[in-house]
């Protein structure tokens, strides 16, 4: 087995590239989600080591020594971080020209080409779901044998070969709890709305859904919702309990958990044996009866893509959703005492002044605990990129850019009735009226007064929440 590293290479300040990430980016208040998608790889190459350098603080300097004691270095890249992952592959090779470098993730596997042909210093791309294809190129395989990758040849030439077909006994993977324990300070990971400090891994890969701008169903994880086995899941829940006894909250971040209700009440109920408390992605439309069996078994929270509170955009979005459902469910959950975190995104297609102020009006109706509003993200591989390019919504010829200078989103489409400048207004007005209400701060203050942790917690996200709408006025300025 070659001595190798998985990395999350050095980027933006701040930026989440971590591959559990629904966007990459740099966020309101300041967050990392898990780099699972590394770290499942890395269970599975024997004295492999993996570094995810953006949450941990490390720059090159930092990570360079540990890479020239290594064979082969394996990368997970996006497209806003690919220009900074490149330099790293440069730099890594003018060190040690003897290197075999590669890259994962879903920018390289929707142009494996183009990915290569910008790095001559690139070795091979693993595609699509790489988890054993990179195990093979680490187990030292010939690399014209090992389905899944695209390589450079002998000859300099680029070379794709057979997919991979997708895993379907989930059970094959390791778990990737005992290489956070190894590899990972969990401390440095958090979001706003989840307990400190929280792990989160999956349970299954796949979405049935097929919303047109969801980047992983779409380019590495597929529409087949492939499940571990309860047994399986409750194993590593287990092992990382024991593991991690400061551990608050796990996370399961399988696209849709709630995907698969008979599955997801199983679980519940082995969870519940555990006293664990847990939290998910579900979509807008579970079954109050569902939701008590959760919430009866240690559910704390749901992150729910509520998007839009205009049905014609959810209808364009494929979202499969009903306003008049997701506000039933919405209701259910704050009886039932579920805390919902809401998603929503401004920008999408057939969006306008009035469905933004729609959306606003929706989102404070449902009145989810918190909320995060993204700028719609045309990502390559998405049907979203292929509209995008088709009605020339970008709103600027080099349409490969998502992220500033800083690594925070840019509204990258535009209408001929709704420029990308009043979009990306409209994220500030969002955020503003939702929470700059009488009873949304008075809950948050009442949350601060009942937990001093609470507290200093809250006061250090106001000055982070602050300080992006102050970056973002800049922006806007430019």
């Amino acid at each position: 087995m070659m001595k190798t590293l998985f990395l999350q290479a050095p980027s933006f300040e701040g930026f989440d590239g971590g591959a559990g990430a629904r966007y990459q980016m740099r966020r309101e208040v300041k967050s990392f989600w898990y780099p699972t998608w590394l770290a499942q790889p890395a269970a599975l190459v024997e004295g492999s080591k993996l570094i995810d350098a953006p949450p941990h603080g490390l720059r090159f300097a930092d990570v360079a020594p540990e890479a020239t004691q290594r064979d082969l270095i394996v990368l997970h890249t996006s497209t806003p971080s690919f220009a900074s992952d490149v330099k790293t592959v440069r730099a890594l090779k003018e060190l040690k020209p003897s290197l075999k470098i590669g890259m994962v993730g879903a920018k390289v596997a929707v142009d494996p080409a183009g990915s290569m042909a910008a790095c001559a210093e690139l070795d091979f791309v693993g595609r699509n779901e790489f988890d054993f294809t990179v195990k093979e190129v680490a187990e030292g395989r010939d690399f014209s044998s090992i389905k899944g990758l695209s390589y450079r040849n002998a000859n300099g030439s680029i070379v794709h070969n057979d997919e991979r077909a997708i895993l379907h006994n989930m059970d094959e993977l390791p778990f990737v709890t005992p290489v956070y324990k190894r590899d990972l300070t969990i401390e440095k990971y958090f979001g706003g709305y989840l307990l400190h400090p929280y792990i989160s891994f999956y349970t299954g890969r796949g979405c049935k859904s097929h919303c047109t701008f969801c980047l992983w169903p779409q380019t590495v994880g597929g529409h087949a919702y492939r499940v571990r086995s309860v047994g399986h899941v409750i194993e590593e829940l287990k092992w990382a309990k024991q593991a991690f006894p400061q551990v608050k909250e796990f996370f399961f971040d399988d696209d849709t958990l709630t995907d698969n209700l008979p599955r997801v009440e199983e679980l519940a109920r082995e969870i519940g044996k555990l006293g664990i408390t847990w939290s998910c992605n579900a979509k807008a439309n579970v079954p109050r009866a569902t939701l008590k069996v959760l919430k009866d078994n240690g559910l704390r929270l749901l992150l729910v893509g509520y998007e839009s509170g205009n049905q014609k955009i959810l209808h364009n979005i494929k979202k499969g959703m009903l306003v008049d459902v997701a506000k039933r469910f919405s209701k259910d959950c704050r009886e039932l005492g579920i805390v919902i975190h809401g998603t929503f995104i401004l920008g999408l297609p057939g969006e306008t002044k009035e469905t933004i102020e729609e959306t606003i009006r929706f989102a404070t109706e449902v009145n989810p605990h918190t909320i995060q509003v993204s700028l719609a993200a045309p990502y390559p591989g998405t049907f979203l990129h292929k509209q995008a390019t088709e009605n020339g919504w970008f709103a600027d010829s080099n349409n490969a850019e998502l992220v500033d200078s800083f690594g925070g989103q840019i509204a990258q489409l535009s209408y001929p009735h709704l420029t990308h400048t009043e979009i990306f207004q409209g994220v500030e007005d969002f955020y503003k009226r939702f929470y700059f209400r009488v009873p949304k701060i008075a809950s948050i203050v009442s949350e601060m007064l009942r937990s001093p942790q609470m507290m200093k917690r809250r006061l250090r996200e106001g000055v982070e929440f602050f300080d992006f709408l102050r970056h973002r006025g800049g922006e806007a300025a430019h």
